[in-house]
């Protein structure tokens, strides 16, 4: 049977709500296709996996006609040949399509382990990569499976390499569909790479909700909205409590924010974290204009370029430090440049074709909107939170002597405002104030085609302004209009572009300008996870630091959090690039779900990574050190 009637017949025979699939090898277009047709009909929240090797297989299927024909009626899904894990919802987040693109052991070792939502069925497809097939690879399968999952394997594939894909699945215990295999040997060695695991992610700890009750969630920036939509889709009801008289006044306000990835010239684990994050959000913004909502936005691309010879051969050494896929990112020649921005440009640079910008406001919104239509949503304007306060009941959000609650589920999503909280001022995250000044186009600047990024960026036009800017000061005393800021944002592009007609077109005269607060982390990863404990934290540390089994005990045992209370934030000056991913990781992790991200992301974003980095070296600390 081809993969599609595998599928359909799983759907058919057995109860699928909420069931994870996973397929090793993707035989082609269509059973992406078959898969959007059949989550529809069965009406359940379905998750498939998908491992497929970066190979001429997967790369010719990305670029053929069918592939393109499906993003004509679905421009969401998108999909780069990458390493790593690449999230695609459809049919308004009840079917969830997860491609693990790399070398499949390597992948399924990345992989969080959950308790709770383990893959139910494997298929292997046709197309999968004969060379990967190990006994390592099946115990890592195994490691992610319930007790009952079962391997379906492919008649399409030689009759030698089923019998020997069949032999592998009954030794790591996986069972036929009508199978009573009862040997309890494979299920206890999976039972012990999952406990292996678990140890192994304890410093970065994992933790579900075990209820079904509302989910308050303060703020109303981007990072609200999009938790908001990623819980919506699992049938959460949330409370929103933002402190403004609208939805996205602070950093999330400003007209148009560009949105590409930030890359490192060695594609470290923020660089790989950064280019994963990117796609989703042009899938989740693809997603929610298709479901037409009114969102301004333009994926024109973005152009990187120095402005002096320090930050050249610093995009030169990103251009040349690793071989980057070329929807990602790719090297420009000063004429190319030129050709692309639609403007005289002339330097060498690197060019995100997938990127381009799009108006925070309109996408807070549509976020909200959409989460509005599949849960219960209430908003709750002018409610500034001002503490948190833990109770056997749950956490009370103080607002105005009022005790709002109890909750059992709480998540900070308030941007600059993150540090507020008795349990969360220890944070190691600063605002940096920003103003994005606004220019009105003339005939010269209409001409630009995409987004400039060098000292400061630059938008191509929307309702007839440019935006430029961005100032980065500091724990700044107001947000009060600065006109110095406003002329430096004006030089920092004429410096970038020396001696061009087209900048001398910029009239910043009418002092339009927007000020708002990015916080911004030491590492420039957002925060993301359960709030970690300081005080529990530091005792344990003057408990254990100095000792010899220092390390060890860090290493294997769960950091201390507050039960039930979360962190999203720190999303920094490219938050739409990297924190919807984030806001749906959290929701995946809040529902108990398997995170999108791997094992090294979620350390990357935890909340207690600073203290924990030092803490697992053997370093002193000290509460708020970095």
């Amino acid at each position: 049977m081809t993969v599609s009637k595998i599928i359909q017949s799983i759907l058919a025979i057995k109860n699928t709500k909420d069931a994870v699939i996973a397929i090793l090898g993707l035989d082609s277009v269509s059973t992406i296709t078959d898969l959007i047709e059949y989550q529809s009909a069965s009406k359940s929240r379905l998750t498939v996996k998908i491992f497929c090797a970066i190979d001429e297989h997967i790369e010719q299927l990305f670029a053929s006609q069918a592939c393109r024909d499906l993003l004509q009626t679905r421009p969401e899904t998108q999909l780069v040949a990458i390493e790593g894990c690449q999230r695609v919802k459809l049919n308004q987040g009840a079917l969830i399509i997860d491609f693990h693109l790399g070398h499949y052991e390597q992948q399924l070792r990345q992989i969080p382990v959950s308790s709770t939502h383990l893959i139910a069925h494997w298929i292997c497809a046709a197309a999968i990569n004969l060379h990967s097939i190990e006994e390592t690879l099946f115990w890592q399968m195994a490691k992610h499976s319930n007790d009952s999952c079962d391997c379906l394997i492919s008649d399409k594939l030689p009759v030698d390499i089923q019998q020997e894909l069949y032999k592998l699945s009954q030794l790591v215990g996986f069972n036929g569909l009508n199978s009573s295999n009862t040997d309890n040997v494979p299920l206890m060695e999976r039972q012990a790479l999952r406990a292996q695991q678990l140890s192994q992610q304890a410093p970065y700890p994992i933790h579900a909700v075990n209820s079904a009750d509302e989910i308050a969630v303060i703020g109303g920036g981007i990072a609200c909205a999009s938790l908001v939509l990623s819980l919506a889709e699992r049938k959460q009801k949330t409370a929103v409590f933002c402190e403004d008289s609208d939805l996205a006044q602070a950093a999330s306000g400003n007209r148009q924010g560009a949105i590409y990835p930030l890359l490192t010239p060695d594609n470290n684990t923020l660089s790989q974290y950064f280019q994963q994050a990117y796609l989703f959000s042009l899938h989740r913004l693809t997603s929610l204009s298709n479901q037409n909502h009114a969102i301004d936005f333009d994926l024109c691309g973005v152009l990187h370029t120095g402005h002096d010879e320090r930050s050249r051969k610093r995009v030169l050494k990103i251009v040349n430090g690793h071989h980057w896929c070329v929807n990602i990112a790719h090297a420009v020649t000063a004429q190319q440049s030129s050709g692309l921005a639609g403007i005289d440009i002339d330097e060498t640079g690197i060019f995100y074709p997938l990127g381009g910008w799009v108006a925070p406001q309109d996408l807070c919104r549509a976020s909200l909107e959409q989460a509005s239509r599949l849960s219960d949503v209430s908003i709750h304007l002018n409610t500034q939170i001002t503490a948190l306060e833990k109770s056997d009941a749950g956490w009370f959000l103080v607002s105005n002597k009022q005790r709002l609650g109890p909750y059992k589920t709480v998540v900070v999503a308030n941007g600059k405002s993150l540090t507020r909280f008795e349990q969360t001022k220890h944070l190691q995250v600063t605002g940096f104030r920003g103003q994005v000044s606004h220019a009105p186009t003339r005939a010269k600047l209409s001409k630009l085609s995409t987004v400039l990024c060098a000292n400061g960026y630059m938008t191509p036009m929307n309702d007839a302004l440019h935006c430029l800017g961005a100032s980065y000061i500091k724990d700044a005393a107001n947000l009060d209009y600065s006109p110095q800021e406003q002329v430096d944002n004006l030089h920092k592009i004429q410096q970038s572009y020396l001696n061009k007609d087209w900048n001398r077109d910029i009239d910043i005269s009418k002092h339009s300008a927007r000020v708002g607060v990015r916080m911004v982390t030491r590492d420039h990863a957002p925060m993301m996870g359960p709030v970690p404990d300081l005080e529990a934290i530091m005792a344990l540390y003057d408990k254990h630091q100095l000792t010899p089994e220092s390390r060890k005990f860090w290493q294997s045992n769960a950091a201390p959090v507050h039960n039930g209370l979360y962190l999203l934030g720190g999303l920094g000056s490219r938050g739409l690039s990297s924190g919807l991913l984030a806001a749906e990781a959290l929701a995946a992790q809040i529902c108990g779900e398997v995170m999108p991200i791997s094992t090294d992301f979620i350390a990357l974003l935890n909340p207690n990574r600073m203290w924990m980095r030092k803490l697992l070296k053997g370093k002193s600390v000290e509460s708020g050190s970095e």
